[in-house]
């Protein structure tokens, strides 16, 4: 099995006047696999406010070891359906930047569900995974990632 390795995953999401934070940390729990403790996650949650002065909060986390973010890419790869991995791979160029970094957006209205679905909508759940590759160049990424969809 081909394994996607990364430096660090970092998911972000809006919360905004309107929702609730601890539905929307439920939402963000779907993403996770149940053996990552809090303690491996770096939280951070941070106050802003909207073009209208709406306030809205911003809730960042990143994974940083090792095996961290191979449990969270081992359990994302196992969430997605073959559909959205079909998705991810045709787009695959498009989802990943010239630093390697691959870009994925998931419903965050779905996750709060218990459904993981890749989406390019507006109310989402944005995860940056900051890939290894040698060299790293966007193409060795983009095979990487498309290699790891594939199995």
């Amino acid at each position: 099995m081909t394994k996607l390795q990364a430096h660090s995953v970092k998911i972000r999401t809006f919360i905004h006047a309107t929702e609730d934070p601890e539905k929307v940390l439920e939402a963000l729990e779907t993403l996770f696999p149940e053996d990552l403790s809090p303690q491996d996650v770096d939280f951070e949650i941070i106050e802003t406010e909207g073009y209208f002065g709406n306030p809205i909060l911003v809730m960042d986390a990143e994974i940083r070891k090792s095996k961290n973010v191979r449990r969270f890419l081992e359990n994302l790869k196992a969430l997605l359906s073959e559909e959205d991995k079909a998705y991810l791979m045709e787009h695959a160029e498009e989802k990943v930047d010239e630093t390697g970094t691959f870009y994925i957006r998931f419903d965050k209205q779905r996750a709060y569900l218990g459904e993981v679905k890749v989406t390019e909508g507006e109310d989402v759940i944005h995860v940056r995974i900051k890939v290894k590759a040698f060299p790293l160049k966007k193409e060795s990424v983009v095979k990487s990632v498309k290699e790891w969809l594939s199995e």
